[in-house]
């Protein structure tokens, strides 16, 4: 006779994992303002549906074989479209060899992650930052130097006293993180002569760079900076992307590109017999036929978003709100008075269905008050409709005179 009893494996579970998920389901809010979705009306659906049908017509049959047309480092014409594109939009001169693709970036990350890190090591990243990757590092129990942002992203004056001061430490980091291009969460877009002086202090310190690139397709105003690899043909410099943001966060695919040295230490680490052919073959054959009209349809209807939510916050919170003018991607970086913290209405704006990040969600001390952005919030305007950023927006500054006072 089986028992009722379940099995309890809180004995069993390896030491040091991170806590686990209160729940499987996913509360998104009415109002969503959160994580890195992109807009459901920009998603190319019909061209996928047309470049899934030619993709199985042409190499349909070969999804009978693990590692189809391109082996360990993934589907050869999907690379070999990332050849054509990072040498045409990022300046970046590589072959199909120097690239893996991964399930999204987030995994090439922990990958690199993996491979790089140990406990106790020491990472330099701009001071607020991509939140997956710094609670990854956490996780493997980094040290996480942060270094102060300015409107053109990470300042090369702190980043060389910080390495100076890690150096009088005897120590060196194992990397220096940055997103260059329409950083996250702030918007910055680093200017080419700032992106020479972090190679440049780079290599004097004998410490990699590792370009997350991964907004740099949204760039809808402005010229296009070349990528920090497209300054290094040294290897120095490790380099991320995603099809994400330019296309779907539900597409899950991303890359490296990176030296063989580095790509052959990763392959072991990937564990998952290759990211799904049949994902890689339908992207590969989209982008190869439409990649640009795609993308200028994207930025277009990206910019009108961003002006809707910028209006939207100074109708209903008024001058003493600060929010930034990116020149692209998807977030919106918005200052708010000292002393208004943003963390404090967060519980309340959910029960009337808004969701927000706080600025200290991305901040590499959450903990410190002085350097955490307890004032700012990060909006994420590419998911909600016009007429919902608007209600949002207002229902919002309803939620914080309610609970803070402010706006007046």
């Amino acid at each position: 006779m089986s028992s009722t009893t379940q099995f309890n494996y809180a004995d069993h579970f390896a030491k040091g994992l991170p806590p686990p998920s209160a729940s499987a389901t996913v509360d998104n809010p009415t109002y969503n303002f959160i994580l890195g979705h992109t807009c459901p009306d920009l998603v190319p659906v019909e061209g996928l549906v047309e470049a899934s049908a030619r993709a199985l017509r042409k190499d349909g049959p070969g999804l009978a074989i693990n590692l189809h047309n391109g082996g360990l480092l993934g589907y050869l014409p999907l690379r070999e479209f990332l050849v054509l594109k990072l040498g045409r939009h990022r300046g970046i001169d590589v072959t199909v060899d120097d690239i893996l693709i991964t399930s999204g970036s987030q995994p090439a990350a922990m990958l690199l992650n993996a491979a790089l890190l140990e406990p106790g090591d020491t990472v330099i990243a701009e001071n607020f930052s991509y939140v997956g990757m710094l609670g990854d590092m956490r996780m493997r129990k980094v040290n996480i130097v942060g270094v102060p942002v300015d409107e053109h992203g990470m300042r090369m004056d702190a980043l060389a006293s910080a390495l100076d001061d890690l150096a009088g430490r005897g120590v060196t980091p194992k990397y220096i993180y940055t997103i260059p291009t329409v950083q996250n969460p702030t918007g910055s877009v680093m200017p080419m002569e700032r992106r020479r002086r972090m190679l440049e202090i780079s290599k004097e310190r004998g410490v990699p760079i590792l370009e997350d690139d991964c907004y740099a397709d949204l760039v809808f105003e402005g010229e296009w900076e070349k990528a920090i690899r497209s300054l290094d043909d040294s290897g120095h410099v490790l380099h991320m992307g995603s099809f994400s943001k330019n296309l779907a966060p539900g597409v899950r695919l991303g890359y490296v590109v990176a030296p063989w040295e580095v790509l052959s230490q990763l392959l072991p680490l990937k564990g998952d017999i290759g990211t799904s052919t049949f994902g890689q073959m339908v992207v590969a054959d989209f982008f190869h036929n439409h990649y640009e009209e795609h993308l200028e349809t994207l930025r277009s209807g990206l910019r009108k978003k961003r002006d809707t939510l910028s209006a939207a916050i100074s109708e209903h919170f008024g001058p003493s709100v600060e929010p930034n003018h990116p020149r692209g991607g998807i977030y919106l970086w918005v200052k708010f008075p000292d002393g208004v913290d943003t963390r404090k209405p967060l519980a309340a704006a959910r029960k009337e269905g808004i969701g927000y990040n706080p600025g200290s969600d991305w901040a590499v001390y959450p903990a410190d008050d002085r350097r955490n952005g307890n004032n700012y919030i990060r909006f994420c305007y590419a998911l909600p409709t016009e007429d919902e950023i608007w209600k949002g927006i207002e229902l919002l500054a309803q939620v914080f005179q309610r609970e803070l006072g402010f706006p007046s």
